[in-house]
C-alpha cells in the first residue's frame, strides 16, 4: 500500500530561497534607472570636447569601457529574468517522486520519474579537505531523502577519509593518478557509480536533505541536461576576505544565472548540482583540458543542444574562502577558466552551434575577469596628475558637472547592490578593487599557455597572507606616498584637487586589505605558537620519566591495620640484631 510522503510538505532548509529572485517594481525601476546612467556616462566620456591629456584618457576610457559594457550585459540579463522555473511538468513530476514509497526510513525511499524508477547517485569530490569538513558533508549527504548512492572520490589518497567513508556508509573510491584534476576524479567516479542521475558536491558543501526532491522532478524535460543551484556560505563572517568573497557572488545568483535561464545560457558552477549521466555521455565526459571543468563543460553540452537550468533554491551551504591564500587561488582558478574560453574557443565562429544569446552571455563569463584588472588602469589615473599634471577630462569641465556623470554609474550600482542585498559591503568593494594582479596573472598564464595547479577552496595550507599580495603591497606603499605628494602640492596651491581625493580613496581601500591580512597574518601567528606550544608538552610528556607515585596520607589513614604499632617495630628491630 502506498502512502503520501510527510516530506513534500515541510522544508527542512533552513534557507530555502535566500537567491530567489524576486524582481519587484522597485528593482525594475532601479535597474532602467542605472541603465540610464550607464549610457549617459558613457556618452560623457566619449564626446570629444571632454577628452583630455592622452594617456590618462586613454586609460580611463579602455578600463571604464570594460565596466560599462559588463553593466549594460548585467541589467538586460536581470531584466530577462524569469520568477520561477517551475512548471506544471515539475510539479506533476514532483508529486509522482515517491509514489510507490511504504518504507519508513527516507533514505530508502524509491524515486520514481516517468511512471519508472529513478537511480540518482550524489558525488561528492575530496582533494586533502579536512576531515571533520568531509564527515559533516558525508554524513548529510548519506541522509539526503530518496533511494541513492554516496560516493567519496577521493584524490587526496587519505585513509582518515576512507575510514569516515566506511562509517558512515558511502561507497570510497580511490584512483591511482590525479589526471584531469577534478573533471578525471569525477569521470573516474562515474566508471563505478551506474546512477540514471548524479549529484556532485564539493567537499565543503553540505547539502540539505531536500536536495534531490528539489532537483530531479525537473528532468521530466528530457532533453535537460542539469539543475544547478546557488553556491551559499554559512562562514560569511568569519573574516573580510569570507565575507567579501560571498557577497561579490551573491548579485550572480540572485539575478544573473537566473536570467540566463531565458537563453538557455545558465553554466554549472561545479558543486551542487544534478547531471542527466546520458548527456555526459553525449559529450565525451566532464571536460578535463581545464581546471574550470564545470563552465567548459556546459558549453560543450550548449553546443550538442541540451538544455540547462540554474535554480535559485539554496540546497547546499560550504565555506566561502578566508584567507587571502584560499581565495587567491579559487580566484586564479575561475579566471583561468574564463580567459580559456576566450582564447581557446572561438564563440562567434560558423562552426559554433550555439545560438546568438548563449554566445553573447559565454562572451560576457569570458571577459568578465577584464572587469577586474580595470581598477589597475584606474589606480595609475590620479598619480599621473599629481606627478605630471596629466589630466583624463577637458580643465573646463567643474568637479560638480564630472561628479554627477560619475554618480549617475557607479552610485546607481552601489544601490542597485544595497537594494539586491539589503546593505552596502565595503569588503565587496575592497576585494573587487585589489584582486587586479591575480586575474592578470590569469590572463598571462592562458596567453603564454601556462598550466595552473588545481587547490580545493576548503584546503588551508597555513601560508603567510603576505606572500600571495606583493603586488597590492608595493601598490600600497606607492599610493599611500602619492596621498602625502598630493596633500603637500595641494596645501602649496591652495586648492584641493579631484586627483588627491581619488588617490587617498584608493589608497584608504587598498589599506582596508592591508589590515584584513594583518589580522590573519596574528591570527596565524597564534595559531602556530600554540601548536608548538602542543608540540612542546606532548614531548616533555613522552620524556618524563615513569616514577610510582606516593599514595596519599588520606589513604594510608584509612586503612591504619596496615601501620605497624610501636611495640611491633620493636620486637621487629630486636629480631634482627639477635645472633
Amino acid at each position: 500500500m502506498t502512502t503520501l510522503v510527510p516530506s513534500l510538505q515541510v522544508n527542512d532548509s533552513p534557507a530555502p530561497h535566500a537567491y530567489a529572485a524576486e524582481r519587484s517594481p522597485v528593482m525594475t525601476l532601479l535597474v532602467v534607472i542605472a541603465t540610464v546612467g550607464v549610457l549617459a556616462y558613457a556618452t560623457f566620456l566619449l564626446a570629444p570636447t571632454h577628452r583630455g591629456d592622452i594617456l590618462p584618457y586613454l586609460l580611463v576610457i579602455a578600463a571604464e569601457s570594460i565596466l560599462v559594457f559588463h553593466a549594460l550585459l548585467s541589467m538586460w540579463t536581470i531584466l530577462s529574468g524569469q520568477p520561477d522555473p517551475r512548471t506544471y511538468a515539475f510539479h506533476q513530476a514532483r508529486a509522482k517522486l515517491y509514489a510507490h514509497t511504504t518504507d519508513a526510513d527516507s533514505k530508502r525511499w524509491p524515486l520514481t520519474l516517468h511512471s519508472r524508477r529513478a537511480t540518482v547517485d550524489v558525488l561528492i569530490t575530496v582533494y586533502g579537505e579536512p576531515v571533520d569538513t568531509v564527515r559533516r558533508t558525508v554524513e548529510a549527504a548519506v541522509a539526503i531523502r530518496g533511494s541513492h548512492g554516496t560516493w567519496v572520490l577521493d584524490d587526496g589518497a587519505s585513509d582518515a577519509v576512507e575510514q569516515v567513508a566506511r562509517e558512515l556508509g558511502a561507497h570510497y573510491v580511490r584512483r591511482i593518478s590525479s589526471h584531469g584534476a577534478k573533471a578525471g576524479n569525477v569521470n573516474h567516479g562515474l566508471l563505478r557509480a551506474k546512477g540514471e542521475f548524479f549529484v556532485i558536491l564539493d567537499a565543503d558543501f553540505v547539502p540539505h536533505p531536500d536536495f534531490i526532491e528539489q532537483t530531479l522532478p525537473f528532468f521530466a524535460d528530457n532533453k535537460l541536461a542539469f539543475v544547478q543551484s546557488p553556491q551559499a556560505y554559512g562562514n560569511a563572517g568569519t573574516s573580510t576576505i569570507a565575507k567579501g568573497a560571498s557577497y561579490m557572488q551573491a548579485v550572480f545568483y540572485r539575478f544573473i544565472q537566473p536570467g540566463r535561464n531565458r537563453f538557455n545560457a545558465a553554466f554549472c558552477v561545479g558543486t551542487n548540482v544534478m547531471f542527466r549521466r546520458a548527456a555526459i555521455i553525449d559529450v565525451g565526459g566532464m571536460y578535463t583540458d581545464s581546471k574550470s571543468e564545470d563552465v567548459w563543460t556546459s558549453l560543450m553540452l550548449h553546443e550538442r543542444g541540451w538544455r540547462t537550468l540554474f535554480i535559485p533554491d539554496v540546497l547546499a551551504v560550504g565555506d566561502a574562502p578566508e584567507s587571502v591564500e584560499a581565495y587567491s587561488k579559487q580566484q586564479l582558478r575561475w579566471a583561468t577558466g574564463g580567459f580559456e574560453i576566450l582564447f581557446k574557443h572561438p564563440l562567434f565562429s560558423k562552426r559554433s552551434e550555439l545560438t546568438m544569446d548563449q554566445r553573447i552571455q559565454y562572451f560576457v563569463t569570458a571577459t568578465f575577469y577584464l572587469a577586474g584588472i580595470a581598477p589597475l588602469l584606474l589606480l595609475m589615473v590620479p598619480p599621473l596628475e599629481i606627478y605630471f599634471d596629466l589630466r583624463p577630462m577637458d580643465m573646463s569641465i567643474s568637479v560638480g558637472t564630472w561628479a554627477l556623470f560619475y554618480a549617475g554609474f557607479y552610485l546607481m550600482q552601489i544601490v542597485l547592490a544595497w537594494f539586491t542585498l539589503g546593505s552596502f559591503r565595503w569588503e565587496t568593494l575592497t576585494l573587487a578593487t585589489v584582486s587586479f594582479p591575480i586575474y592578470t596573472k590569469a590572463l598571462f598564464n592562458v596567453l603564454r599557455g601556462k598550466d595552473v595547479g588545481w587547490d580545493a577552496t576548503g584546503v588551508v595550507k597555513t601560508r603567510s597572507p603576505y606572500n600571495f599580495m606583493v603586488p597590492q603591497m608595493l601598490f600600497f606603499a606607492f599610493l599611500l606616498l602619492t596621498s602625502f605628494v598630493a596633500i603637500w602640492r595641494d596645501n602649496t596651491n591652495g586648492v584641493f584637487t579631484l586627483a588627491t581625493a581619488w588617490n587617498i580613496t584608493n589608497t584608504i581601500v587598498l589599506g582596508a586589505f592591508m589590515l584584513a591580512a594583518r589580522r590573519e597574518a596574528r591570527a596565524l601567528r597564534r595559531a602556530r605558537i600554540e601548536e608548538r606550544r602542543r608540540i612542546k608538552r606532548a614531548k616533555r610528556a613522552k620524556r618524563a620519566p615513569n616514577v610510582p607515585r606516593r599514595a596519599p596520607l588520606t589513604a594510608l589513614a584509612a586503612d591504619q591495620s596496615s601501620i605497624p604499632s610501636d611495640d611491633t617495630r620493636r620486637a621487629d628491630r630486636h629480631q634482627e640484631v639477635s645472633p
